[in-house]
């Protein structure tokens, strides 16, 4: 009969107490993972507005959205909270309360916020604690104006948009009036114009 050093045998001990432990039992018999807490196992997730009810994506950066809720115990009522990220005083909030269907889904109406980042937290009425979070962007793109930003339009001076006067333009305007300034004074110093 060959003899296993003591060493092996601990070894071998120690990866059979980690595998059950792994496959959820333990020694003493009680399971090694808890069962989760009711009305904590669900999930509540940004979609953009473009994004179907029934898929389980998250959209972290949206311009239009709604929340998606899944995995919720049926007639499970989910409290949200949408705040800026981080928090500013007088930044924008929405609240709101949402019910699960028989099948654990539900969806809010469009949720209206401007360009910033955002935490969403979520809390249902069995749960404890402080609840859960999604950190998003909402990006929107800004609206072209329609009408002239800044002096009076084509021909009573001034710029008509804002965007039209780039750093790039503004360098070319630099270097006209730069050139025409030397040869303004140049033509000045000889009182018959030549060079």
């Amino acid at each position: 009969m060959p003899v296993v050093p003591l060493a092996r045998r601990a070894g071998t001990r120690s990866a059979v107490l980690a595998a059950l432990t792994l496959a959820g039992i333990t020694l003493s018999g009680v399971p090694a993972v808890a069962a989760p807490i009711p009305g904590d196992v669900g999930d509540v997730k940004i979609h953009a507005t473009t994004t179907a009810a029934d898929n389980q994506r998250n959209d972290p950066r949206v311009c239009d959205f709604y929340l998606a809720v899944f995995d919720f115990d049926a007639g499970e009522r989910i409290n949200w909270t949408i705040q800026t990220e981080p928090e500013v005083p007088g930044g924008a909030t929405r609240t709101g309360t949402v019910t699960a269907d028989p099948t654990g889904r539900a969806r809010t109406q469009a949720v209206d916020l401007p360009n910033g980042q955002y935490r969403l937290t979520w809390l249902t009425d069995q749960a404890n604690g402080a609840g859960k979070f999604k950190i998003f962007k909402v990006d929107c793109p800004t609206s072209k104006p329609t009408t002239p930003v800044g002096g009076p339009p084509a021909g009573g001076g001034g710029i008509a948009r804002g965007e039209a006067f780039t750093p790039v333009a503004g360098a070319a305007a630099v270097g006209v009036a730069a050139v025409a300034g030397t040869v303004w004074f140049r033509l000045r110093r000889r009182p018959d114009g030549a060079a």
